[in-house]
């Protein structure tokens, strides 16, 4: 591919690439191309100019990569062509946004040229719809909002008044196109987020070995191995092992099934327990996008509560609108007040602001690196008072370094670290990842020399090194769990270990030969966010960590936190959550583990570090960038400004329209004034909710 370049920076270059015009499936599948690349840290192609817009990783050291990757581009790449799903968010909004102009081009064109009896006429036959919709919901579900729509038609039409119930149907239409575009981009953006991670697995080679290789050079029968805690990449047929995998992701059901020889386990699920090796039936493409999109179209995670109890509110007003039409009439005998009542339609309002806020708010924050899976989750993050950290990763960086390989006995430091990395590159952690790079720094080559290993979450591995049985992990798992034994006469060099570092213990048939110093120094930015999310509104900031008292309580002295607890499991992580929520207070997690699963599922809106493990984020709620833990604080101050929205729409729809009925009951205005003063507001409520939240925040 030809290009060049318009603008360039350190960390930003912008591109013009040389074609006369570019398709939206070319932009998908050149976006998509450029997010799959290492270097590449956020992409965005502009398909109506041919531009793009690249954000290096900080870890790149220049554009030569990238550059490479572009010329190397071709829009024919059958893989590529198999991993971008046929619709896009580019492409729903691009749909969306042509039904939209097209239905109102074609009401202009309407009022312009169509004469008055064929006005009437066309009005007449729209009205088909919405009349068999409300009686419809009006023998199966009783009095709802589709009944008042059809009466308010009904009553416009019996009044000759054509005009009004064209506006009632166009806004109604209007509110549905919106809703719907709302729900598809949501679930299309989310699916995205999801499904377009560079992953990497284990595939075995036909004499046995394992080779790490990324997921897009896997062909069908290929075979896979999938541990503990992996994520399924690929549809597959199990051939050897048995695992426990959670299909939440496909069926709704946490209940982890057994799969073993034979079985077939799916894209998008998880491994609970055990190991498998299976036979790819399904490369990398649409699956396990089409796996997500099911799962969310057939959840609610994508209303809040807030808008839900907007939406029942305006169902539970038809009777009162009703009853206010009949009663009217009896006592003024005035057909034009009586049905004043049915012109001004709560609903239409409602369901045009609420929907329309809670995109500005998730496209808001996808703005700003934060990926939102439903406007239930801004709300919790507006309403919680708690919120927990893990440290790891979380509140300290995503790349720790190894400082030191102190070995006890016999055993040489490189042997150490060699072993080590051998073990810990099956998974992948920041601290894993550690070991692993500071053993390929030294040029440590690290062939498969253990039989097979066991993962023990939040704990450590498991295996077989000629023979003799080697684990690595933390102190509880080593010394507590396993009883590994000190070499005679060196108890004062385990002592002396230094506090500020963690430390990884490495054991060889019940003996300690070595520990790994790792520094894990905190993020600049994090007394800072600790302080902000204080003022933000939250009364009890947290942190639950694995790693020893000592360095927790460092940390926790360090950010002035308000609480900590030190070398916990994952289970007592989701315990105390499930304590705060028994003393009625809503609570947010954040953290980027394996062991953090249990307890992101527990909160009320689970936040996933990007960059973290991958079962991270498939479980959580929201997934911020791992670059800023500023990201949080503008989360909180978002949430909080689209409820402070949501509030405020629903006091003026409430209030203004229950004020146009009342001065059209006491005969001040006409219907069709009401009417038309109903939908002027609906539009310019509509037109406010997709403004931003945070520059109006902050103007307040």
């Amino acid at each position: 591919m030809k290009f060049f370049v318009l603008h360039e920076s350190t960390w930003r270059i912008r591109l013009r690439i040389a074609q006369l015009g570019m398709t939206l499936r070319q932009a998908d599948l050149l976006e998509y191309y450029l997010q799959e690349q290492d270097s590449v840290d956020k992409a965005k192609v502009l398909d109506r100019t041919g531009e793009v817009v690249i954000f290096r990783t900080r870890k790149t050291e220049d554009w030569s990569g990238i550059r490479s990757a572009l010329e190397n581009f071709s829009y024919q790449d059958e893989r590529l062509c198999e991993l971008v799903p046929q619709e896009t968010g580019r492409d729903v909004d691009r749909k969306y946004a042509e039904k939209l102009t097209m239905m109102i081009l074609g009401r202009i064109f309407r009022r312009i040229f169509f004469p008055a009896p064929l006005r009437m006429i066309w009005t007449v036959a729209k009205s088909i719809r919405f009349l068999i919709k409300g009686l419809r919901a009006l023998f199966t579900r009783g009095l709802d909002v589709s009944v008042l729509d059809a009466a308010a038609i009904t009553a416009s039409l019996w009044q000759k008044d054509y005009a009004t119930a064209g506006s009632v149907m166009f806004l109604l239409n209007i509110g549905e196109l919106l809703e719907a575009w709302t729900h598809k981009k949501s679930v299309n953006d989310l699916a995205r987020t999801m499904s377009l991670k560079v992953e990497k697995v284990w595939r075995k080679k036909e004499d046995g070995e394992e080779e790490l290789v990324g997921i897009g050079s896997i062909e069908k029968h290929d075979r896979v191995v999938i541990r503990t805690s992996d994520i399924v990449p690929l549809d597959g047929k199990v051939i050897e092992g048995t695992v426990m995998v959670n299909q939440a992701s496909m069926t709704g059901e946490s209940v982890p099934v057994a799969r073993k020889a034979g079985g077939y386990v799916y894209a998008g699920t998880v491994v609970e327990e055990g190991e498998c090796t299976i036979e790819v039936t399904k490369t990398a493409g649409s699956g396990k996008y089409d796996q997500i999109v099911r799962m969310i179209e057939e959840s609610e995670k994508l209303k809040s509560n807030t808008e839900a109890r907007a939406f029942h509110l305006a169902d539970k007003l038809v009777p009162y609108s009703l009853g206010g039409t009949a009663f009217t009439w009896l006592l003024t005998r005035n057909v034009n007040r009586a049905i004043s009542f049915l012109m001004v339609d709560f609903s239409c309002a409602l369901k045009l602001s609420m929907p329309l806020a809670v995109l500005s708010a998730i496209k808001e924050a996808g703005s700003h690196d934060i990926s939102v899976k439903g406007g239930k989750f801004l709300e919790a993050v507006a309403q919680a008072e708690t919120i927990v950290f893990d440290k790891t990763g979380t509140l300290t960086h995503e790349t720790p370094t190894v400082v030191d390989v102190v070995t006890f006995g016999d055993m040489k430091e490189e042997d150490a670290l060699r072993m080590a990395a051998c073990l810990e590159e099956h998974y992948p952690h920041s601290m894993a990842n550690a070991v692993v790079k500071a053993a390929a720094e030294r040029d440590l080559v690290h062939k498969e020399m253990h039989s097979k290993v066991e993962y023990v979450v939040a704990h450590g591995i498991s295996s077989r090194v000629d023979g003799k049985r080697a684990l690595i992990g933390s102190y509880h798992f080593v010394f507590e769990d396993e009883k590994v034994r000190m070499p005679e006469g060196e108890e004062d060099v385990l002592r002396a270990l230094p506090d500020e570092y963690t430390h990884l213990y490495l054991a060889i048939d019940g003996v300690l030969v070595a520990v790994i110093c790792i520094f894990d120094p905190l993020r600049e930015e994090a007394p800072e966010v600790i302080r902000a999310l204080h003022q933000a509104g939250f009364d009890r900031v947290c942190m639950m960590t694995g790693d020893n008292e000592r360095t927790a309580s460092a940390v926790a002295r360090e950010l002035k936190l308000d609480e900590y607890h030190a070398e916990v499991l994952p289970e007592e992580k989701a315990a105390f959550i499930k304590q705060e929520h028994a003393a009625g207070r809503k609570v947010i997690m954040v953290g980027d583990g394996v062991n953090d699963t249990p307890s992101l599922s527990e909160a009320d809106a689970g936040i996933a570090i990007r960059g973290g493990a991958a079962i991270a984020s498939e479980v959580a709620d929201i997934i911020v960038s791992a670059e800023d833990l500023h990201r949080l604080v503008l989360l909180k101050q978002l949430s909080n400004a689209l409820m402070k929205r949501i509030r405020s729409n629903y006091r003026f729809i409430m209030g203004f329209n229950a004020g146009l009925i009342a001065l059209s009951v006491s005969g001040i205005l006409p219907p069709a004034t009401s009417a038309l003063l109903h939908n002027v507001s609906t539009v310019v409520t509509g037109l406010r909710s997709m403004t931003e939240l945070l520059s109006e925040s902050k103007e307040h």
